[in-house]
C-alpha cells in the first residue's frame, strides 16, 4: 500500500491526536466526573487517581495538541504500563484472569505502546513542535 506513504505524517498525527482526545476525555472523567463514568475506587487509591486524572489530562491535551509530545507521551506510556501491572492485571490475577481480554486491560496496553511510540517518532504534522 506504497500510495499511502505520501500521508505518513498526517497518519502519524492522527495517531497522536485520537488517543490523545481519548486520554483527555478519561483525564476529565476522573478530575470532574465529566464526561461521567462509573469508577468504583476505594478512598486509600484516590491519590493515585486523582494523579492519574492530571497526567490524562494535561498530557491528554499537550499530546492532542502536540505540545511537548515526545515527554508528555513517554509520561502516559509509563503511567499505562503502571495502570496495567496495578490495576488491571492485579485485580484479575485475583480472579485468575490473567490475559489482558479477560481483566480488561487491553485498552491500557494499547495506549502504552501506542503513546510510547509518539515519545519515539514525535508529533508528525498538525502539531505546535513541529519541525
Amino acid at each position: 500500500m506504497s500510495f499511502l506513504a505520501k500521508y505518513q505524517r498526517e497518519f502519524l498525527a492522527l495517531l497522536r491526536i485520537v488517543p490523545g482526545l481519548l486520554f483527555l476525555e478519561h483525564g476529565t472523567g476522573k478530575l470532574l466526573h465529566w464526561p461521567p463514568f462509573p469508577m468504583h475506587v476505594p478512598e486509600k487509591f484516590m491519590p493515585v487517581i486523582v494523579a492519574a486524572g492530571i497526567i490524562e489530562t494535561v498530557g491528554g491535551a499537550l499530546v492532542t495538541l502536540g505540545l511537548f509530545t515526545r515527554v508528555a507521551a513517554f509520561i502516559m506510556s509509563g503511567e499505562m504500563a503502571v495502570g496495567y501491572w496495578m490495576v488491571h492485571f492485579a485485580q484479575g490475577a485475583q480472579h485468575g484472569a490473567y490475559f489482558p481480554m479477560q481483566n480488561q486491560g487491553d485498552a491500557a496496553i494499547l495506549f502504552c505502546f501506542i503513546f510510547l511510540y509518539i515519545a519515539s517518532a514525535g508529533p508528525g504534522t498538525w502539531s505546535i513542535d513541529r519541525r
